[in-house]
């Protein structure tokens, strides 16, 4: 874990410390919200809710650009959410359930070869992230009927590249800042 650390700048791991926390506190946030309107639909909040929190992993891998960073980011929101105790009812699990969004996105980066993130990849990443996130929840505690299911993976995968196109937006915005490209080493997504 030590090596695997050491490829990240000690401004990279602030970062993914930063957009981590921002990712947990938002959570509760929006996802009261979230129930208000999937509520009376019977569909999950986190499904809808899921593209604005998951963003925040998406947006972390775009901005640092390395291998393992958004598995990273998620790991870093699993113990955080685990130590505080205070942002679900998922327990132990949600390491599993925190963790596989980050990995999903990490694994479609490296099985396509991402060099540099476009719009195409964060829509994905997006997409990916808040449907193995909700699949995962539902797989565990909710154990949906197929047709529901399929409704809520529909709109977690909706929200899902909407929140990924938000992170595009965000990091396209912070990339055209000349001081936040001074401070982090635009090497590639190869890293």
């Amino acid at each position: 874990m030590k090596r695997f650390l050491n490829r990240f700048s000690i401004l990279e791991i602030i970062i993914i410390a930063l957009i981590a926390a921002i990712g947990v506190a938002i959570k509760p946030v929006i996802v009261p919200l979230a129930h208000i309107i999937t509520g009376p639909l019977y569909i999950p909040g986190g499904a809808i809710a899921g593209g604005l929190y998951m963003m925040w992993v998406v947006l972390g891998a775009g901005l640092v650009e390395k291998k393992g960073t958004a598995t990273l980011i998620s790991i870093v929101q699993a113990i955080m959410v685990i130590s505080l105790g205070i942002y679900g009812n998922h327990g132990i699990l949600s390491l599993i359930t925190y963790i596989l969004p980050g990995i999903m996105v990490d694994l479609y980066l490296l099985l396509f070869r991402v060099k540099e993130l476009n719009m195409w990849d964060y829509f994905i990443g997006g997409i990916l992230a808040n449907i193995s996130g909700t699949f995962l929840v539902n797989a565990i505690f909710f154990r949906l009927p197929f047709i529901p299911l399929m409704l809520t993976l529909s709109a977690a995968s909706l929200s899902g590249g909407i929140g990924g196109l938000i992170a595009y937006t965000v990091t396209s915005r912070l990339k055209k800042n000349d001081a936040l490209n001074g401070l982090i080493n635009r090497r590639g997504y190869n890293d």
